[in-house]
């Protein structure tokens, strides 16, 4: 583990149930998630909550129930600090969780033919893109939107983006 991360037990298991989702085991992810969120609650550490439905939106096969779970995600990032983030990893930054959020909400939308409020949050993702680095990861999310957008223009429901972390 990096020195500038520090132990939180609830994170711990919140990220082994995302490596069984991502070893190609969604039920068992979204179960222990599920569990995870009974204990946290809609009123617990918005850290906890925004981390878990974030992951937890990404393993449902469901459009209407990762838009619900997004939101929830959307929703504890609003109340988030820097300094709550930055006690778990001292490079974070709040401002860095929302081109991502805004992303998934266009996706979620966008699959679901709301293709108004799939632009909107496509908007609101080009808003917050000045806070992404020039990596891979920043690369990665500023062609989703692209790759989006063109998608809402087309009016195209189909799977074709892939969540990111």
């Amino acid at each position: 583990m990096s020195t500038d991360v520090s132990p939180d037990p609830t994170m711990d298991a919140i990220m082994q149930a995302v490596a069984l989702g991502r070893a190609g085991d969604p039920e068992r992810a979204r179960t222990g998630l599920a569990e995870i969120w009974k204990t946290i609650g809609p009123q617990g550490d918005p850290l906890h909550r925004c981390t878990l439905a974030h992951f937890m939106a990404d393993l449902q096969p469901d459009p209407a129930q990762a838009l619900a779970w997004d939101i929830r995600a959307l929703d504890a990032a609003g109340s988030l600090s820097n300094k709550r983030v930055q006690q778990h990893h001292s490079t974070l930054d709040v401002a860095g969780f929302y081109p991502s959020l805004h992303l998934n909400l266009a996706d979620n939308y966008r699959q679901l033919g709301s293709f108004e409020a799939a632009q909107r949050e496509i908007d609101s993702t080009r808003a917050c893109l000045h806070t992404l680095n020039d990596d891979p990861y920043g690369a990665t999310i500023r062609q989703a939107v692209d790759d989006i957008e063109s998608a809402i223009h087309a009016h195209s429901t189909g799977f074709g983006f892939r969540r990111l972390v």
